[in-house]
């Protein structure tokens, strides 16, 4: 979606409320939206606009039917602390979270208004559901992968870029995610006669910091693990590994669609029009306690051959045959 066209479309979000004061006879439903990036980010604007696409499917029309309260927290876990504060005090019939970053502190603040999360790795393990089949609580939604997903980064990295021996896995320590992603990497890295270490993503300095020093031995490689942060930060990774020559692996497209090499993961955006079915079902009476949690059934893998060139490597065919997008 252009940003033109977003722009748009979030300032019509002002004119649903009164539009749909304007309707006669029928229920106005309210859903509030955590988003964990920046309104103008093209990865939430993708995001957003898939799951309005998939609420239009099962008949929800904003300004007719329903009414969305949006928040975006640009990675920043003071902004979703308020921003969550902000929309439970709405009551709303639902909330769709998106990432553990965000959906932590929400259900810390609501143990009864139903949540729908995006994009979470380990729903069980982080403590927001009971388990994948019986959730159990006020939350359901969407895994981003199993942990065992990050081991195969680990194994494409030395698959793409063979002389590579060490890898600096970019990781958010503060969401258990971060932590079970470098586990899981950390636990296969000896059978490959593999070196990682984890790089913090906290904020921009530090990972500038800790890249140039790691760059400064050879043969190393960097892994970008799933959080709000790495997206948020997913420019600044690109344009490192592009200055250090280092073959990186992502966990989404998006960073290699804006100049990465490879990645492997989710369609996220997908995702987003699959929790629209969620929401629909929640607002027709369903408990998220007995909505089990989706797992991921499709894992695309996107190759920039631009990018591979910049660092002297050939994508191996095995590789490239397996891939679902090759970028010129």
């Amino acid at each position: 979606m252009k940003r033109r066209e977003f722009i748009t479309l979030i300032g019509g979000a002002a004119a649903w409320p009164l539009a749909a004061q304007g309707q006669q006879g029928e229920r106005v439903r309210r859903i509030g939206m955590l988003m964990s990036l920046a309104a103008d980010d093209p990865e939430d604007q993708a995001r957003f606009a898939a799951f309005l696409q998939g609420l239009q499917e099962f008949g929800w029309a904003v300004g007719r039917n329903v009414r969305i309260e949006t928040r975006w927290c640009r990675g920043n876990a003071a902004d979703a602390r308020k921003y969550v504060a902000e929309l439970v005090a709405l009551v709303p019939d639902v909330i769709l979270a998106t990432g553990s970053a965000t959906v932590g502190p929400l259900l810390q603040a609501t143990h009864t208004l139903p949540v729908v999360f995006v994009t979470v790795p380990d729903p069980v393990g982080a403590g927001f559901v009971d388990s994948l089949a019986r959730p159990g609580g006020n939350a359901t939604g969407f895994t981003a992968f199993e942990y065992s997903l990050s081991g195969k980064w680990l194994e494409l990295l030395k698959e793409i870029a063979p002389r590579v021996t060490r890898a600096a896995v970019i990781r958010d320590p503060a969401i258990t995610a971060g932590i079970g992603q470098f586990a899981a990497i950390q636990s296969v890295a000896p059978s490959m006669g593999m070196e990682v270490s984890p790089v913090n993503v906290r904020d921009a300095g530090e990972i500038e910091r800790a890249v140039t020093a790691f760059a400064r031995t050879p043969n190393g490689g960097l892994i970008l693990t799933g959080s709000a942060l790495a997206l948020v930060h997913r420019h600044l990774v690109v344009t490192l590994a592009a200055r250090y020559k280092l073959p990186a692996v992502y966990w989404t497209r998006t960073p290699v669609t804006g100049g990465g090499l490879i990645s492997y993961g989710v369609d996220i955006v997908h995702q987003f029009r699959q929790a629209a079915g969620y929401v629909d079902r929640i607002l027709k009476g369903e408990k998220p306690a007995d909505i089990p949690v989706q797992t991921p059934t499709k894992y695309e893998l996107v190759i920039n051959l631009k990018t591979a060139k910049a660092l002297g490597l050939t994508v191996p065919p095995p590789v490239l045959a397996r891939a679902d997008e090759v970028i010129e």
